[in-house]
């Protein structure tokens, strides 16, 4: 599934989450990874389906009450000062998710959020394991791809950075993003 000079990028509810990864490795790489489209303004947009960000909030309001509290304002703010394209699944993406033999075997969500990537000539930006180890899916790795070098840790702009540190009460074990 070849990807075009300039795809779509895309991230996933593993990506979001990611940046509140007990796995620090995991963290940081997600964190850069949506610092550094901040920091670009416009041109760092991204774009999430409206499944994948259900995903987000099914996992949080799992958390006691305390911890939502103290999540949420770094998501709204995150999500309001980001470019975030919110996107619905079309007809073509259900087609696809499951009429193309390189999905087979793929969960459900997995499937529908692959389909709706290629239809749309995107990259997937995500810190799933089970999808970048598949071959052929036009996906890139946070780990690989948005990590800053050794011991250093990006920053959000400071009135960003102060919620995400406060947002830290909220960790996700990997298996869980």
């Amino acid at each position: 599934m070849p990807a075009d000079a300039n795809p779509v990028a895309f991230i996933d509810a593993t990506a979001f989450m990611g940046m509140h990864s007990k796995d620090d490795s995991v963290r940081v790489a997600a964190k850069a990874f949506f610092a550094g489209r901040l920091a670009a303004g416009d041109a760092g947009g991204v774009v999430m389906s409206w499944e994948q960000v259900g995903r987000c909030d099914d996992l949080v309001w799992g958390y006691e009450r305390g911890v939502q509290d103290a999540y949420y304002p770094f998501m709204d703010v995150l999500h309001t000062d980001l470019a975030i394209d919110r996107v619905g699944y079309t007809e073509d993406d259900v087609r696809r998710a499951f009429t193309t033999p390189g999905l087979d075997g793929l969960p459900a969500h997995e499937r529908m959020l692959i389909a709706q990537v290629v239809g749309r000539g995107g990259t997937l930006h995500t810190a799933s394991p089970r999808l970048t180890a598949t071959a052929g899916l036009p996906v890139v790795p946070l780990a690989s791809a948005d990590a800053p070098a050794p011991g250093g840790e990006p920053s959000f702009p400071a009135y960003l950075e102060d919620l995400y540190q406060r947002s830290l009460v909220l960790t996700v074990v990997s298996e869980n993003l």
